[in-house]
């Protein structure tokens, strides 16, 4: 049995007053009635981005709403109307106390406002306190209920008055303040409006900003209004005109009409709530209050203050994470930050293909263009996996497993779990998904209007250690590439330049002798024409394995080219040369008798040691070595390399 009611709430822009109106509601009665929320919340349509919306939104597909005892909505937030659709679908298919805020979605609880009764009350009070004919109008998103009352109010009130509706005097835009600036614009193209209402604050504040810009005033040229009653639209001046909600009771209702379901007790399915025109400066009259000027100095001060300080967090933390070139880095570097925002508990939660390419097999042939493919990329969902990097809870740092991503958060619903309340947030570049993180009981979330900033700090950061790993990783196979010999497995003539480079210095400066080496495969056009090109492959692996096992000493070893080898080593002596060669001679014999080839695995070699002069080239010697070797294959006859009467060869 779980210990405590468990809510899940979506939303989107949580640092809006309308929505941290409702959400300070929810979380009031959630800690007088011992509820633990999961707050699952997106940041979507700050930039007109779809991609970056994509990767938001995508946040909500991590809630799976059956573990949860009820779900709130604030439905309207979710702009995007192919995301907003799906979570509804999604907890319409399911036998949960669901509530809908001020959207009435059949077989879903709703808790709504009269926008009708509202905006007409506004647009009546233009029209028969002031006497404005010219009333233009600044609309929401059109596929948002909202925004679609209150203009289809709009419309009727005209009509009611005899007023002309002019679809030129109707400007559309997404409840952002420069979506008023925008209107503004517009409408000054035309005659200029005796009024201006807005569908919200934050728009009517930008017309009055852009009407200020160009010297027209407010409201002894043109009136404005606005919907929602913000802080901002209460303190600004002129004082804005608009309608009250009750934002906190909403968010109380909310929850519990979940306990009213889960108790059996019956209620109404859909809820009106009142709401209040206030009229004030921005329409001429001045009926709203004003704050008193030190508690508004006060206030503004704090704001300002905490503002501050955010920034200098958000600036700090970016400038630590930017340093890192490894998520072991990033996780420690985050530490402190985390300690800073002051929460319970901190979650730093990753897709396992988040290590797409960075964890990929270097020998899968196509490697490189494998490790950046943005096919590999995580658009839904949050995979199978989830990795974390980084677990906080109490004040302690600790390793934590990973877990399947249908947990969303372990121990969430254990009983030995304290209730609170969890912020789930998504962690992505566009649309391409990183993970998420997850915060519990923190202010942080709700009171800071750089939140969204540190959200998405955490991601360019995590996406730029990503990108420095899968570089390192790249170079790291280019310098293979380039010093590695693909068929053998040893060093081509880069890698045995770049390896003896220093020694062979080293070796002139001290007066220290130097050995080369050098060998030539016996037979190998013969494997090649008789067995085939992969038979012949296989023997130059096998001879280059030989040698691998040979070199004991640190001796530096490569294929020269064709069926040719060298091996270096710094301060030999002709013992150790002949160790060396007895060795070889050995592992080949062991090769042979363990391979069991239709062929024998053979080489010549010859080797030369002397101490370099301040000139000598190091390829000087080989060149040397390879005199003697040449002489010593003389001594070999062909009839060694076959075996006569065998059968088909084993190329393994």
């Amino acid at each position: 049995m779980k210990q405590h009611i468990h809510i899940a709430v979506v939303v989107s822009t949580i640092d809006e007053e309308y929505q941290s109106g409702i959400l300070y509601g929810i979380r009031q009665f959630s800690a007088a009635n011992g509820i633990t929320l999961a707050h699952f919340v997106a940041s979507g349509n700050t930039g007109g981005d779809a991609g970056h919306d994509a990767g938001e939104y995508n946040i909500f597909s991590l809630a799976d709403f059956q573990q949860f005892d009820g779900v709130i909505l604030l439905i309207n937030t979710i702009q995007n109307v192919k995301y907003r659709e799906a979570v509804l679908e999604r907890v319409r298919s399911l036998d949960i106390p669901t509530v809908c805020i001020d959207k009435d979605v059949p077989e879903l609880y709703a808790i709504c406002i009269d926008n009708e009764k509202a905006m007409r009350d506004i647009m009546e009070h233009f029209i028969l306190h002031h006497g404005f004919t010219k009333i233009n109008f600044v609309s929401g998103p059109a596929d948002n209920i909202d925004s679609s009352q209150r203009l289809k109010a709009y419309r009727e009130i005209l009509e009611k008055y005899g007023i002309p509706v002019e679809e030129k005097r109707i400007c559309r835009g997404n409840f952002v303040s420069r979506d008023g600036a925008d209107a503004v614009q517009k409408f000054l193209q035309d005659e200029l409006p005796q009024a201006i209402v807005c569908a919200n604050d934050n728009m009517a504040i930008g017309v009055m900003n852009a009407l200020s810009a160009r010297g027209i005033r407010v409201p002894e040229e043109v009136a404005v209004s606005g919907f929602d009653f913000t802080y901002n639209a209460r303190n600004y001046a002129p004082s804005l005109t608009s309608v009250e909600r009750p934002l906190e009771h909403v968010g109380q209702l909310a929850c519990r009409k979940i306990l009213n379901r889960l108790e059996g007790i019956p209620q109404e399915r859909c809820e009106i709530m009142s709401t209040q025109c206030r009229f004030s400066q921005s329409c001429g009259c001045a009926e709203t209050p004003l704050m008193d000027t030190d508690v508004f100095k006060k206030r503004n001060f704090t704001v300002l203050e905490s503002f501050a300080e955010d920034v200098s967090f958000i600036s700090r933390m970016a400038s630590a994470l930017t340093e890192c070139d490894s998520l072991e880095k990033y996780a420690e570097n985050l530490k402190p930050f985390i300690q800073e925002i002051r929460c319970k508990e901190f979650w730093l939660c990753l897709c396992d293909s988040w290590t797409q390419g960075i964890m990929a097999d270097e020998s899968e042939e196509n490697y490189l263009m494998h490790i950046l493919s943005p096919e590999h990329y995580l658009t839904e969902g949050y995979g199978n996996r989830v990795l974390v990097p980084l677990a906080y809870r109490n004040g302690e740092f600790f390793d934590m497993r990973d877990f399947q991503v249908s947990e969303m958060l372990p121990e969430l619903f254990s009983p030995e779990n304290e209730r609170g309340e969890y912020y789930f947030m998504p962690l992505h570049i566009g649309e391409r998904t990183l993970g998420y993180c997850v915060m519990k009981d923190s202010e942080f979330p709700v009171k800071s209007k750089l939140f969204h900033n540190f959200i998405t700090n955490l991601s360019n950061s995590l996406e730029s250690v990503r990108k420095i790993l899968c570089l390192n990783r790249v170079t790291q196979k280019l310098n293979k590439l380039y010093t590695v010999d693909t068929l053998a497995n040893i060093n081509n003539r880069n890698g045995f330049r770049i390896g003896t480079q220093h020694l062979f210095q080293e070796c002139i400066r001290e007066r220290k002798p130097v050995m080369l080496m050098f060998l030539d495969m016996d037979g190998l056009k013969y494997i090649n024409d008789t067995f085939g090109h992969k038979a012949g492959d296989n023997a130059i692996w096998c001879m280059a394995e030989v040698l691998r096992q040979a070199c004991t000493e640190q001796e530096v070893c490569c294929r020269f080219g064709g069926d040719e080898f060298i091996i270096f080593a710094a301060d030999y002596t002709i013992q150790k040369a002949e160790a060396l060669s007895e060795r070889i001679r050995n592992l080949l014999e062991q090769t042979n008798q363990r391979k069991k080839f239709s062929y024998t695995l053979a080489a010549s070699l010859g080797y030369h040691i002397s101490v370099p002069e301040q000139d000598t080239n190091l390829f000087q010697l080989v060149t040397i070595a390879d005199h003697v070797m040449y002489e010593e294959k003389k001594r070999h006859k062909n009839s060694r390399y076959l075996k006569q009467g065998a059968p088909h060869p084993d190329t393994e």
